[in-house]
């Protein structure tokens, strides 16, 4: 599946029979993600096996903490290669918070650590005071808003993830670091922070990530959860032609 491709009804009970792999390396509110892929219709489970993994037809990666302590985690379960093959494999595959930075090339959060390097580009910190000398209060922590990039403003397929979210809508986001990514094309919405304008969700084929947390967005944040499902059920039925 080379991208997201729109689906105009959930059919629930085929969504029922495709399981979804929430990732458990050991830094993530997971019940949060499991609890919203409920509410859709996905069955998910989560898991660290890589069987179970493996045979999924989505992945989630969340995450919250440490970026070294992420990879190193990742890298104990032996996670990394089945990451990057689901990836390579063009299955749906959902990045949230720590997730989204864990696809880059490398963190400068305590040292440089290197990262999944699926998405070439850089994580780096909010400033600490603005141009007048300013204290900025970091992490972020709250409600921001979210501009789909002109780049994809006109896209019906690349928009289909954000659909009938308006542009500009609030999410909820706990962070002090944010992606950096090379290609700026991969940017699907911008945030501004204190003056600093960052990629606060990319989309690259079927590769989906966000800063902020969907599941804690309310409504607006289900939606995503919901055009996600629907994104899974166009690979499903991709698969079974």
């Amino acid at each position: 599946m080379k991208g997201f491709s729109a689906v105009t009804t959930l059919n629930r009970t085929a969504m029922s029979d495709s399981q979804i792999a929430i990732i458990d390396y050991g830094m993530g509110n997971l019940f949060n993600v499991q609890c919203a892929c409920a509410s859709v219709g996905l069955q998910s489970v989560v898991t660290a096996d890589k069987k179970v993994i493996q045979a999924s037809r989505g992945m989630i990666l969340p995450g919250v903490g440490a970026f070294g302590d992420a990879m190193n985690n990742l890298k104990k379960l032996d996670l990394v290669g089945v990451i990057k093959d689901h990836v390579a494999e063009g299955k749906p595959f959902f990045g949230i918070c720590l997730g989204i930075q864990l696809l880059l090339s490398e963190s400068e959060e305590f040292g440089t650590h290197k990262g999944l390097d699926i998405i070439k580009g850089r994580v780096v910190r909010f400033r600490n005071r603005d141009e007048s000398g300013r204290l900025i209060k970091v992490p972020q922590v709250g409600w921001n808003q979210i501009r789909l990039e002109d780049g994809h403003l006109a896209s019906q397929e690349d928009g289909f993830i954000l659909r009938n979210i308006p542009n500009g809508e609030y999410m909820y986001f706990v962070h002090s670091y944010y992606a950096v990514p090379e290609d700026q094309s991969v940017a699907l919405t911008m945030t501004d922070y204190e003056g600093t304008e960052y990629c606060s969700s990319l989309l690259k084929g079927a590769i989906f990530a966000t800063q902020f947390h969907p599941e804690k967005s309310g409504v607006e944040g289900l939606k995503i959860y919901q055009n996600w499902a629907q994104v899974i059920l166009a690979s499903e039925e991709q698969v079974n032609k």
